[in-house]
Formats: structure tokens, C-alpha cells, sequence
């Protein structure tokens, strides 16, 4: 135990130190605890209003949480939470999103029934049976929490990124579909998921920003897109002008823990150097070390990549010192004058798989999958969904 532990301190001195020649990178991160921070708790039931049957939502699973400042100072994490319905197999339970508060980051009290969930209203028909999965928070400048999660209606194969609004946390009004109302006929039958919107660091706190006039955000699995707004809640996406789809940012590079695919992770942060958007990377399962490099950093002058096909899990070469398919963070950096170019991004991951809760659950490659970053007491702090079954915590002491 203790070889391992020297060679996890080892893993993370070097990290530190590659991360230290990037000066635009959020971090080091470092994990103040060697076990999860939330985990399921058997015992939480509510009265289901589709079914009318008491259920144990947070029986099975509880990860993949957004985090933001509560109104009363504490650090709020809202988390999906999985039943124990359904096959045993990822995507086949039913997520609701649970809420936690904490004092100091670290120790949580969770309520005990779910704030978001599928029921009889107008966003049945994409939530039902799959849920509410995955969410990101942001605050408005008028203090209205914004969260974009996403709607998973399982018997019919479709999922959307939904949003909904709070003042509290605790009650929220759902809005339906980001790109609802946008061009329906266009993007009705859009696949899109994990959506974080443009945020800046203002009064030591967290919250959305208008760029060159508008909201951005960034949407997307397999491969990263853009999307505008001028409310936050009703959302356009930005187009290639020549494919007239929807504008590529950022996609897989082979030999790297992003080998598979990246995904859209905590709301991305506007800075100084430009917009540093934290993604969560997932290593391919090909080995070949001839595997083409298929990233395109400025679609509009990569068309092909436009029209080609989403990279797969066995067509780039994957990174051999992570497991295949794992899932790892790594931070991108992209230019605040056109958010679609993107600029850097880390060669190395900033935070992998390294503990057992975050390499033996549900998903048994290994998580540490970001969806929430907060800034407190001086300190970033970042959540993230481990194996696919817990919530764990990285931080990063904030520059002075």
C-alpha cells in the first residue's frame, strides 16, 4: 500500500509540475481525501408521481454532480442519484437529481427526497422512464440558478440537454429543450448532451457572463460544439457556414486520454488568457500506434471533419498509460474573441482514475468525470462522478 501511495505521489508531483508551464491551467488539483465525498444512501424514499409507488432513489448510484454557492453561503452540490429499477447495466436504471450542502466542501448532508425528476408535465415524453441525468449549474447575474441536464427518454432512444431555473435549489421550473423553439424542424431529433454554460469569476463567486454581447455554451459528447443565447434558457446553435451544421470545437487526438472522445464538463470559465473550459476525456479502446490524429481545432477551415462521421471508440490510437475507455479530465483553452478557436489544451490529464472508488463501480474502466467547479474560501473546488457510482473532490488553491 504504501509503494502505491508513493507511486500515486510521484504521478501527481509530475502532473504539477507539467501543469506549472501552462499558466493558463486551473490547477493542480489534489484530492483532500482518499474516499468519496456523497455516496447512495439506501434508506431516502419519495412517493414516485408517475408510479404513485414509494421509491429508494438514491439506492444504487449517486454521481455526476454540478456544484454552485447555496443562498446561504454553503457549497450546494445537485447530483444524479440512480434507483435500483431496470436491468443491471449502465443507462437502463432511472436517475433523479438529489441535493447536497455542505458547511465546508467536504461533509455533505443530502436531503432526503430528489429536487428534479420525471413527472406528469410537459417534459414526460423526453424524460420518461430514463430521467434526469448529469447536470451543470450556473447563477445569472440576477441570482436565478441555471441548470442545463440532460433528459434521457429511454424507450424511445432520444436525450436533449434540458434546462431548468431556481431561486432556492430546492424548486425548479423546467424550461424543456435547450434548442426548443431555435429551429424545431432542424433540431428535434438532435442527440445532444452535457452542456456547460460560460461563466466568470465575479465577487469571489461563480456566475454566467455575456461575451460580444450574447451567452455561450458549450454542448456535446463525441465531439464539442457551441451554442448562443440571450436569456439562458432558449438556445441557438452556432452553425459551420459551410456544412450548415453544428460548428465542431474540439474532438478526439489519438495516443492521448481523449483518444475516444471528449466531453463538455463544468461550466467553462472566462479568464484572462481566454475561456479554459475543463472536459472529461475518454481513452479509446484501439491500440494501433498508426491511428490518425482526427482534431480539428477551427472547423470552419477543417469541413471534412464536419462532414465526417464522429471518431469511435476503436478508430484512435488510445493512451497506454490509462485503462481503455477510461474517463479522465483534462482543460482546453479557447480565444475569448472568437470561443469557437480553440488554443491549447493539456497534453496530460489533470486528474485520472488513480483511487478504487473511482476504478471499481458501475462503469468498470474508471471515472473521474467533472461536471461541478465552485470557487470557495479561497479555493477551486471541483466534483466529480467516480466509476460511475460515488462523488469525489479535487481542489485547487485559487492564485492570490
Amino acid at each position: 500500500m504504501h509503494i502505491v501511495r508513493s507511486l500515486l505521489l510521484a504521478a501527481g508531483i509530475l502532473a504539477a509540475n507539467t501543469l506549472c508551464a501552462q499558466s493558463w491551467v486551473i490547477g493542480p488539483f489534489v484530492r483532500p481525501s482518499e474516499a468519496p465525498v456523497i455516496a447512495p444512501n439506501p434508506f431516502y424514499y419519495f412517493t414516485d408521481p408517475i408510479t404513485q409507488k414509494k421509491t429508494l432513489w438514491d439506492e444504487l448510484h449517486a454521481f455526476n454532480p454540478a456544484a454552485t454557492i447555496a443562498p446561504d453561503g454553503e457549497v450546494a452540490v445537485v447530483f444524479r442519484a440512480e434507483d435500483a429499477s431496470g436491468d443491471v447495466k449502465i443507462g437502463d436504471h432511472t436517475s433523479r437529481l438529489g441535493l447536497a450542502t455542505s458547511k465546508d466542501g467536504l461533509f455533505f448532508t443530502v436531503e432526503g427526497a430528489p429536487v428534479l425528476y420525471m413527472q406528469n408535465d410537459p417534459q414526460k415524453v423526453h424524460e420518461y422512464p430514463g430521467g434526469v441525468e448529469d447536470p451543470r449549474i450556473v447563477v445569472a447575474p440576477d441570482g436565478t440558478y441555471v441548470m442545463t441536464y440532460t433528459q434521457w427518454a429511454r424507450d424511445r432512444g432520444q436525450y436533449t440537454v434540458g434546462i431548468a431555473t431556481s431561486k432556492n435549489l430546492k424548486d425548479w421550473t423546467k424550461w424543456g429543450p435547450a434548442f426548443q423553439g431555435a429551429d424545431h424542424a432542424r433540431y428535434d431529433k438532435l442527440l445532444y448532451k452535457s452542456a456547460g454554460i460560460l461563466t466568470e469569476l465575479h465577487n469571489g463567486r461563480v456566475q454566467a457572463v455575456k461575451l460580444h454581447g450574447k451567452y455561450w455554451m458549450y454542448w456535446g459528447e463525441i465531439q464539442i460544439h457551441l451554442a448562443t443565447s440571450t436569456d439562458l434558457i432558449h438556445w441557438t446553435p452556432v452553425l459551420d457556414q459551410t456544412t450548415g451544421l453544428p460548428r465542431v470545437v474540439m474532438s478526439a487526438r489519438a495516443g492521448h486520454f481523449d483518444s475516444g472522445f471528449p466531453e463538455v464538463g463544468p461550466p467553462p470559465l472566462l479568464t484572462k488568457k481566454g475561456i479554459v473550459l475543463i472536459y472529461n476525456g475518454k481513452n479509446s479502446l484501439a491500440g494501433s500506434v498508426e491511428a490518425k490524429n482526427a482534431q480539428a481545432t477551427d472547423v470552419p477551415a477543417a469541413t471534412a471533419a464536419a462532414n465526417a462521421p464522429p471518431a469511435s471508440d476503436a478508430t484512435l490510437a488510445r493512451d497506454p498509460t490509462i485503462r481503455p475507455g477510461a474517463y479522465s479530465v483534462g482543460e482546453a483553452l479557447f480565444s475569448a474573441s472568437d470561443p469557437g478557436k480553440l488554443l491549447a489544451r493539456t497534453e496530460r490529464p489533470v486528474l485520472t482514475p488513480v483511487w478504487p472508488y473511482e476504478r471499481n463501480g458501475q462503469y468498470a474502466a474508471g471515472t473521474t468525470f467533472a461536471e461541478g467547479l465552485v470557487a470557495f474560501q479561497g479555493q477551486w473546488l471541483l466534483y466529480y462522478g467516480a466509476a460511475d457510482s460515488v462523488i469525489g473532490l479535487a481542489t485547487s488553491e485559487m492564485p492570490r
